[in-house]
C-alpha cells in the first residue's frame, strides 16, 4: 500500500509539473490558463505518460518473444521499418489520413519484426549479448534504406521529425492516436499469462499447450501497433522498452502480471520526467525527451550488458 502511495504521488508531482512548466506563463494576468492547459499542456503530458507506458510494454513483449532481456523494439529494427512505411506511404499517398499512415506504419513495423525473428533463430544463444549486436546492425541497415530512400526523393526533414521522439508538437487534436496505446496495453495485460509462456521458448509453451506460433504473431501485432502510434504522433524514443522493464524485473521479481502495471507507470514516468528536463535544461529552448531519455538509456544499457550473464533468460 505505500509502495502505491508513492507512486501515486510521484505521477501527480510529474502532472503537476508538466502542466507548470514551459515558456508561456500560466500565472501572467493576460493568458487564457485553460486554453494553455486543455490545448498544449494537459495533450502534451498525457502523450509523454501514453508513448512512455506503450514502449516499456511493447519491450516487454520483445523480449519475452526473443526470450532475451536486452532486446526492445528499437532494437530490432521495429521504429525503422515504421519509419519505412511512413516514408512509402508519404510518397504515394501524402494527403493520406493519420489512420491510414498509421496503419501503413504498423504493417510494415510488424513485416521488419519478423525479418528479425527469422533472423534471429540462427544466432547463437549462448552470449546473450550477440543478439541485441545482432539487432543494432539489423535495425541499421534498415535505417540506412530509409535515409537512402528520403534522401533521393527530398525527405529528408521527415526522417528527423519522426527520429525526434519530441513533445513540443503535441497539441489538441493531434495527439489522440496515442490512446490507441492505452487499449493495446490493456490487451497485453489480459495476454500476460500467455506472454509469459512465450518466454519459456516453443517446446516448452507448445508442452504447456499454447498456440506458440498464434501468440507469438498477436503479440508482435500489438507490439507493431504501439511502435506505429508512437513513431507517427511523436517520433522514436530508444531504450524505453529495454531499461523499464529489466529495472521492474531486478527489483520486483518475474511475476509478469503483477509487474505490467509498474513497468506501464516507470516507463510514463520517465519518459515525462525526461520531457520535463529536456524543458528546463536549457529553458526557453527544448532538448527532445528522446535525446534525454537516449543519453540516460545508454548508460543504463552499459550496465545491462556488464550484468547481462546474471539476469539473461538466454
Amino acid at each position: 500500500m505505500q509502495h502505491r502511495l508513492y507512486a501515486a504521488l510521484t505521477l501527480v508531482l510529474l502532472v503537476g509539473a508538466s502542466c507548470l512548466i514551459g515558456v508561456a506563463d500560466i500565472f501572467a494576468g493576460d493568458l487564457d490558463r485553460q486554453m494553455v492547459m486543455l490545448v498544449s499542456r494537459l495533450p502534451r503530458t498525457f502523450a509523454a505518460l501514453l508513448a512512455g507506458a506503450g514502449l516499456a510494454l511493447a519491450g516487454v513483449v520483445v523480449q519475452m518473444s526473443v526470450q532475451n532481456r536486452l532486446v526492445e523494439p528499437s532494437l530490432v529494427g521495429t521504429p525503422e521499418s515504421a519509419m519505412l512505411g511512413l516514408l512509402v506511404v508519404t510518397l504515394t499517398a501524402p494527403g493520406a489520413a493519420l489512420l491510414l499512415k498509421m496503419s501503413v506504419a504498423a504493417a510494415t513495423a510488424l513485416v521488419g519484426t519478423l525479418g528479425f525473428l527469422w533472423l534471429a533463430r540462427h544466432v547463437p544463444r549462448r552470449d546473450p549479448v550477440l543478439l541485441p549486436l545482432v539487432g543494432l546492425i539489423y535495425g541499421g541497415i534498415i535505417g540506412a534504406a530509409v535515409l537512402w530512400l528520403a534522401w533521393t526523393t527530398d525527405l529528408v526533414q521527415y526522417i528527423g521529425v519522426w527520429q525526434s521522439g519530441e513533445f513540443s508538437g503535441v497539441l489538441q487534436g493531434r495527439y489522440e492516436l496515442l490512446w490507441i496505446v492505452a487499449a493495446m496495453a490493456a490487451l497485453v495485460w489480459f495476454a500476460a499469462d500467455r506472454i509469459t509462456m512465450l518466454g519459456l521458448g516453443e517446446d516448452a509453451a507448445r508442452s504447456l499447450g499454447l498456440d506458440y506460433r498464434q501468440t507469438l504473431l498477436a503479440g508482435l501485432i500489438l507490439v507493431s501497433i504501439i511502435v506505429a502510434v508512437v513513431v507517427v504522433s511523436v517520433g522514436s524514443i530508444p531504450f524505453v522498452g529495454l531499461v523499464v522493464p529489466n529495472i521492474v524485473s531486478r527489483w520486483r521479481g518475474d511475476n509478469l502480471r503483477r509487474n505490467l502495471p509498474l513497468v506501464a507507470w516507470l516507463g510514463g514516468c520517465m519518459v515525462l520526467g525526461c520531457d520535463i528536463i529536456g524543458r528546463v535544461i536549457r529553458f526557453p529552448y527544448e532538448i527532445p525527451a528522446g535525446t534525454v531519455f537516449a543519453v540516460i538509456g545508454a548508460g543504463i544499457f552499459l550496465w545491462l550488458l556488464h550484468a547481462a550473464p546474471r539476469q539473461s533468460h538466454g
